[in-house]
């Protein structure tokens, strides 16, 4: 028992210390997932009453926090591209500049 209990404290903190260098964006995207694979898996058993629907709950669960965790990440204002035309009509990306975020453009 005691083997068991050592693994799993390893096993989180090797979990935990992933964590550290992930981005703002994969950080909301993994605890969207474990939120929602959590919650997935208690609505999947409350419905169907049997594993199946428990492993299927939890993996719709995941897929969707995950989606939902990315996606109310902010962008920072470097991050943001935008189109420019040079004088030549080439079209190219570039970091935004004041003029995007002041309406100037």
């Amino acid at each position: 028992m005691r083997l068991n209990k050592a693994v799993l404290a390893v096993l989180m903190t090797a979990a935990l210390a992933g964590c550290e260098t992930q981005t703002e964006g994969q950080q909301r995207a993994t605890t969207g997932a474990l939120l929602g694979g959590a919650g997935g898996a208690l609505v999947g058993q409350a419905i169907g009453g049997n594993t199946k629907s428990t492993v299927i709950g939890a993996a719709g669960g995941a897929l969707l926090g995950a989606v939902v965790g990315s996606a109310a990440t902010p962008q920072r204002r470097e991050d943001q591209l935008c189109r420019y035309q040079d004088r030549y009509g080439r079209i190219y990306t570039a970091p935004c500049d004041d003029r995007y975020y002041n309406g100037n453009y």
